[in-house]
């Protein structure tokens, strides 16, 4: 399929990895070779620090990096969901991203390591994501932090992570979220809306690659049955009042656009105060190509979205 790619991002698709995680091990290799090749970020001003935090109980321990800005403006949090599809990343996939959020906010940063499916699938990872949110909350004093004054912040399926976050901090009594940041988040496993089914062969990510990502996280065969809770798939809610105010981001030729659309216009139907942003001419992924006008102007609302969310 042709696509109108903006001309900043076409030209630059052709270095970008091709990512296809059939071969899930050869995957995630490839994708640690290429976060190794590149240059080291500067962290001039931050002070980074892992801490291992009690998982929920019976699991192992959950990791948390935590970022600790020199010139803390407010007694804010960010906290961070990691993508990769359920089934890759790890702390180092945004690192150069959260070092850069926590220096310009001026308030800490905390990234959840959650586990990978398909070995860890639904509820584990989420419930990583949860146990670092709650050791987070229940520690605001050591972190500066006011326990009403934290973000949950998540990409593709981190973004899908927290918006079923959200729904599990309403339904257990907490913690609370002052705002939820979902970026092109992944909420729908039931494969059926019109760009999830068109955009097979869309850089970076396409249906196929979907397809693995959520048999990975459910197990083979449970996408779009009748057994998937709200949790995992945050689009099967039908309950959404009460949740904290949004940012819903999704890209032009990205097969998870239409399910962030439906969930933001789910979200304001419920109540919930919205915003939502559809970048012209990008793609799952082409926030990689830093230079180009387009990421530029998505980087800048992230920080004024988050800075104006957190009253900074």
């Amino acid at each position: 399929m042709t696509y109108a790619f903006d001309p900043e991002l076409a030209a630059a698709i052709s270095m970008l990895p091709v990512l296809d995680v059939n071969d899930l091990p050869a995957a995630r290799a490839r994708g640690a070779e290429l976060r190794a090749e590149l240059p080291e970020p500067d962290a001039t001003g931050v002070h980074v620090e892992d801490r291992a935090v009690p998982g929920r109980d019976g699991d192992p321990d959950v990791t948390l990096r935590i970022y600790r800005p020199e010139r803390q403006a407010a007694p804010a949090a960010i906290y961070h969901v990691h993508g990769g599809g359920f089934i890759i990343g790890d702390l180092e996939i945004d690192h150069a991203r959260n070092l850069e959020l926590a220096r310009e906010l001026g308030v800490v940063v905390v990234s959840v390591d959650y586990r990978l499916a398909p070995e860890t699938p639904y509820p584990g990872p989420l419930e990583d994501v949860y146990a670092g949110l709650v050791w987070t909350a229940k520690n605001t004093a050591e972190l500066g932090v006011d326990a009403q004054r934290i973000a949950i912040h998540g990409v593709s399926a981190g973004g899908g992570l927290c918006a079923g976050l959200a729904l599990l901090a309403r339904d257990r009594g907490g913690p609370d979220i002052a705002f939820q940041f979902l970026a092109i988040p992944e909420v729908d496993d039931r494969l059926s809306t019109p760009s999830m089914v068109a955009y097979t062969d869309t850089p970076v990510w396409n249906r196929p690659n979907a397809v693995v990502s959520w048999d990975s996280y459910l197990g083979a065969g449970v996408a779009g049955s009748a057994d998937v809770p709200p949790y995992a798939a945050p689009a099967r809610a039908t309950d959404l009042t009460g949740l904290p105010p949004a940012y819903v981001s999704v890209m032009h030729f990205d097969p998870l656009r239409d399910e962030g659309i439906a969930y933001a216009l789910a979200l304001l139907s419920a109540g919930i105060t919205v915003e939502l942003h559809l970048f012209p001419g990008t793609f799952h992924g082409s926030a990689m190509v830093e230079q180009a006008a387009i990421v530029q102007r998505e980087r800048a609302e992230e920080v004024a979205v988050l800075r104006r969310a957190l009253a900074l």
